[in-house]
């Protein structure tokens, strides 16, 4: 078999050491204020950001320096002296400010990217730790909006706002030596800060409602746009592509109303918090200039006074800004938190038991099941069956009866809302979770296959396997002939979801992903419903030659793949109504022999 050409986005291969782990988590206590929460994630990069922070202290310095060798340099011009020094010194704070703003900004963003990179980790990792249940409810759309615009968001206040702390740093630093020049002037000068304050608190309150509902219904839009993506076949084959395009319309419509809304409340305040301080130059001019003419001020004092009062205007012209960049960033931050603080319904045990070599013996002991879990009308009732190792069962019921509920609790993807599943004798939910799931494998319907190779896709279930035991695999999985039709045998890319292939075709991919796996029970969950009659016989002829002793656990309509088994389990109203060979119980069992002849393929329950 060829090597494996290289691939930059393969699942199979171990590169985990790139991407290492968060160095923190956020704050657990839900009544802490939001930033109080991040403040973990945003302190694990402390050395970067304090030195960030002491480079920009020091440019902040250079550039309020700035003003005062200016304003000494016209004096000096003024009474007949040199200004040489001046110059120079305005050169060397001309480096200073470009070498300490450069390392300030470089640090501040590398912080920024980081806290991004470490939120973005942590909710995939807790996503990757939720159980079914969360996945049933979660719609994927409003996740990834979660992932990616709402840590956008985020990462985007610690980049910016950094910069407008700094800024009024300056507003401090600049107060202090204009109050050392004149406090008059001083006092005419900030005049007009109050007002700037209170159309600040004004904007504040009326953004945050804003940038909630328009958080709110960005992922409303990623939602729609996910949906007629992954179900844009759907979408055609029935010809509803003008309704979805006015569904989704409707939804850029509302986040356009608010995105509106928001840009019109910034306009309306922001262009006066702006002025406001240039009012305050118009009122030093006046005053200033009287004094000047008075000389009761020098005039480089007075040109120092004035820059002064420009800087000023600077952390105001950012404000509108910020503060809009802290409500969005707020209302993001509370998004993320519902994915973060969402715990998986399965965990694993305190301490668990191991399943090092397992034989496959499985057995179900009095179980009860609802979905909603533990909440809605119960799936199984008083559910008891033994399963021996190395037995071929196939399970068989009406539509909704349980029988992939029963194949879903085995490996443990929901509990019991009573009584016990057990493996070799092990309660599930004592073992240890990757053992378990190790020890038992499923195959659905319908499988999933990445958007890569064939050969990653079935080496997916152990990445270190051997070429030769993935070509095995698919051998057995009668996926040989078609897969090396492909263009590029074995290496072909499949596409998103697997979709350039056949539902038999991506079948038998699934089952040689099983197979890579060796599990000791296998559950094949209409597995073969796409695959011809002769190939499936030719797929369980091969898993017997491989495993003779492996447990297998047939979920199927087609009397082809329940004759395969050694014994039939009949499921009605939750419970075991019958169990016995599949010819005998035809014979004997009208309620079986009804619902082989009602039930249809395509059966999810």
């Amino acid at each position: 078999m060829p090597a494996a050409p290289p691939s930059q986005d393969s699942r199979s291969g171990a590169d985990s050491k790139t991407y290492p782990r968060p160095r923190a988590s956020v704050d657990p206590d839900r009544t802490h204020w939001w930033v109080r929460r991040l403040w973990p994630v945003v302190w694990a990069q402390k050395t970067t950001f304090i030195a960030a922070l002491i480079a920009g202290l020091i440019g902040t310095s250079a550039t309020v320096a700035v003003p005062v060798m200016v304003g000494k340099g016209i004096n000096a011009v003024d009474q007949g002296d040199s200004a040489t020094p001046y110059v120079i010194a305005l050169a060397f704070l001309a480096v200073a400010r470009f070498g300490f703003g450069f390392a300030y900004r470089f640090g501040l963003f590398r912080s920024a990217h980081r806290i991004e990179n470490d939120l973005r980790n942590l909710i995939y990792e807790r996503l990757t730790e939720l159980s079914f249940d969360f996945w049933d409810r979660a719609q994927s759309g409003q996740l990834i909006s979660r992932a990616n615009t709402d840590i956008r968001s985020i990462q985007l206040l610690f980049a910016f706002g950094p910069l407008v702390a700094m800024q009024l740093v300056m507003l401090g630093m600049a107060i202090i030596v204009m109050i050392l020049v004149d406090l008059t002037l001083t006092a005419v000068a900030l005049a007009p800060l109050p007002f700037v304050y209170l159309l600040g608190i004004r904007l504040r309150n009326r953004m945050f409602p804003l940038s909630w509902v328009m958080t709110a219904r960005q992922a409303d839009v990623a939602t729609i746009v996910d949906e007629n993506i992954q179900g844009i076949r759907v979408v055609k084959a029935f010809a509803q592509e003008k309704r979805q395009v006015q569904l989704l319309a409707g939804a850029a419509r509302r986040l356009r109303w608010v995105g509106t809304t928001l840009a019109d409340t910034r306009a309306r305040h922001a262009p006066a918090m702006e002025s406001l301080p240039r009012l305050g130059l118009a009122l030093v001019l006046l005053y200033g200039g009287l004094q000047a003419i008075d000389g009761n001020i020098n005039i480089g004092d007075l040109v120092a006074f004035s820059t002064y009062v420009v800087l000023l205007a600077t952390p105001f012209r950012l404000l509108g800004f910020i503060l809009l960049q802290w409500q969005r960033a707020g209302a993001a931050a509370i998004r993320v938190f519902d994915v973060l603080d969402e715990q998986p319904s399965i965990a694993e045990p305190g301490n668990p038991v191991g399943l090092r070599s397992p034989v496959g013996h499985v057995e179900f002991d009095d179980v009860s099941f609802a979905y909603p879990v533990g909440e809605g009308q119960q799936v199984l009732d008083g559910f008891s069956l033994e399963i021996e190792a190395g037995e071929t069962v196939a399970i068989v019921g009406a539509t909704g009866g349980g029988k992939s509920t029963v194949a879903r609790l085995i490996p443990r993807f929901y509990d019991v809302t009573k009584g016990s599943v057990r493996v070799d004798g092990i309660d599930v939910r004592t073992l240890d979770l990757a053992d378990l799931r190790r020890a038992v494998s499923q195959v659905s319907d319908d499988p999933f296959l990445f958007a890569v190779s064939v050969h990653d896709n079935v080496a997916f279930a152990r990445p270190d396997a051997p070429d030769h035991v993935v070509q095995a695999a698919i051998d057995d999985a009668a996926a040989t002939e078609f897969v090396a039709d492909l263009p590029d045998g074995s290496f072909t890319e499949v596409g998103e979801r697997g979709l350039t292939l056949s539902g038999g075709q991506r079948q038998r991919l699934a089952i040689a992903r099983t197979l890579v796996a060796d599990p000791a029970v296998l559950i094949l969950d209409d597995a073969t419903s796409a695959i011809d009659v002769a190939v499936e016989q030719r797929i369980h002829a091969a898993l017997q030659r491989r495993r003779a002793d492996r447990t297998t656990i047939l979920i199927a309509h087609r009397l082809s793949t329940i004759a395969l088994a050694d014994r039939v389990v009949l499921i009605d109203e939750g419970r075991v109504a019958a169990t016995g060979r599949p010819h005998d119980l035809l014979a004997t069992n009208p309620r079986y022999a009804a619902i082989l002849a009602d039930t249809t393929n395509g059966d999810e329950d």
